[in-house]
């Protein structure tokens, strides 16, 4: 092992007990705090004034283990997910303080503060004793040992110290438990927060989470493809249709005339010729509309290149796909790209745009970038947020970078594999 990985594990190993002791020194005088201060506030509801002091303890334990959560996954990577029953604004205390009681998550937490104070402080502790215990080993052979025996024996763990060599034999022991702190204190701190969240987590909360999401993605993909039916119907009966009739109306003049009035008729047949080029047309354009032939025909990146070709301004794409996605993944990708490139050249008064397409670790990932004025959001309203829901349909996210003054980067991700 280098002494640049020594180092590192050296302060990884301090930095992990460091962390666990200030956690210890906090765990029990807050856990010991808010625990009286739940189980007095309960025993006052029936009098009245648990009603008034109950959410505020719970809102504090809450609080606390917000912040163990949020420790958990900023120190160690652990993830701690909580699901808490919304609270109405303006609810009267008698209905706030039964809400809170009635969420499983409250009980969760309250449950997990007694933990907290044994377990937890323990866990908590451990790293500190296992990486700082051996400094007073380290010291015994240099003397320390008179001082602690007084003309007795001093134990050092197992190893009694009454002379030199006892300190010496205590030494060595140091040095083992010193290698085996630096090896495994981190990891013991990982450990406490994973009791942590064997406590405070919410088995069911990732679950119900994914049930919430699935739920919103169907309900706002059955929105989009009614309100895409709704639009190919006032499409078809605006244009081409119209033109289709009116194509049929001029073609019956035609033949009422072609006897009495061949000029007129002349003149007719060229504009039911001149409607029929534009309804064909039309069909084209709804037909892109619904799956362009070029994603169909050449896959997403020839039909991206599709898209920039037909800007008002010069657009740079690339494509590294070393395969085809799903044709519904290719398809709410290609117009996810649509309408940014559409934002990006109407609104953000830019003058260039990048797109970037490729696959990596089974994720398509795209980004857009232009060198506009910036501000772009995602909210109610905006198209980034239709663009987001289609995402999500696919689990996609999209996540936007749009200073005052640009520029503006919207990058997104879809799950996918390629074939």
């Amino acid at each position: 092992m280098n002494s640049d990985t020594m180092r590192d594990r050296a302060r990884q190993s301090l930095l992990a007990a460091v962390r666990g002791l200030v956690l210890a020194l906090i765990t029990l005088p807050f856990g010991i705090a808010f625990l009286v201060l739940t189980l007095l506030s309960l025993a006052f509801i029936p009098l009245g004034i648990g009603l008034l002091t109950t959410p505020l303890v719970l809102t504090g334990v809450r609080a606390l283990a917000d912040v163990r959560r949020r420790l958990a996954a900023e120190w160690c990577g652990v993830p701690i997910r909580a699901v808490y029953r919304p609270i109405p604004r303006g609810t009267n205390p008698w209905t706030r303080a039964f809400t809170m009681l009635g969420d499983p998550q409250t009980w969760r937490d309250v449950r997990w503060l007694p933990v907290d104070m044994t377990a937890g402080f323990f866990t908590a502790l451990l790293p500190a004793v296992l990486l700082f215990y051996p400094v007073e080993g380290l010291m015994l052979p240099f003397g320390l040992w008179r001082a602690y025996a007084q003309g007795g024996t001093y134990w050092y763990a197992f190893v009694p110290v009454s002379g030199e060599g006892g300190a010496i034999v205590a030494g060595l022991l140091a040095l083992v438990i010193l290698r085996v702190a630096l090896r495994f204190t981190p990891g013991l701190l990982t450990a406490h927060f994973r009791l942590v969240r064997a406590v405070l987590g919410n088995g069911e909360g990732e679950l119900v989470e994914r049930v919430r999401v699935l739920t919103e993605t169907r309900r706002d993909a059955v929105d989009t493809s009614a309100a895409e039916l709704r639009r190919i119907e006032r499409d078809l009966h605006d244009g081409a249709q119209a033109r289709l009739v009116a194509m049929g109306m001029d073609l019956g003049t035609i033949e009422m005339l072609l006897d009495k009035d061949p000029a007129q008729a002349r003149q007719l047949l060229t504009q039911a010729r001149r409607n029929s080029a534009d309804a064909l047309e039309e069909l084209r354009d709804l037909v892109r509309g619904i799956h362009p032939p070029v994603l169909a025909e050449r896959g997403l990146g020839d039909a991206v290149r599709a898209l920039a070709l037909r800007l008002p301004l010069p657009a740079e794409v690339t494509v590294e796909l070393p395969g085809r996605a799903d044709p519904p993944v290719e398809s709410a990708a290609y117009f996810a790209v649509s309408e940014l490139l559409t934002n990006a050249a109407k609104h953000a008064g830019a003058d260039r745009i990048w797109v970037d397409l490729h696959h990596t670790d089974g994720r398509l990932r795209i980004t857009v970038t232009d060198n506009g004025r910036g501000g772009a959001a995602v909210g109610a309203g905006s198209g980034l947020a239709g663009v987001e829901k289609r995402l999500g349909t696919f689990d996609g996210v999209l996540a936007v970078s749009s200073p005052a003054g640009g520029p503006t980067m919207v990058t997104m991700e879809i799950p996918c594999v390629l074939s």
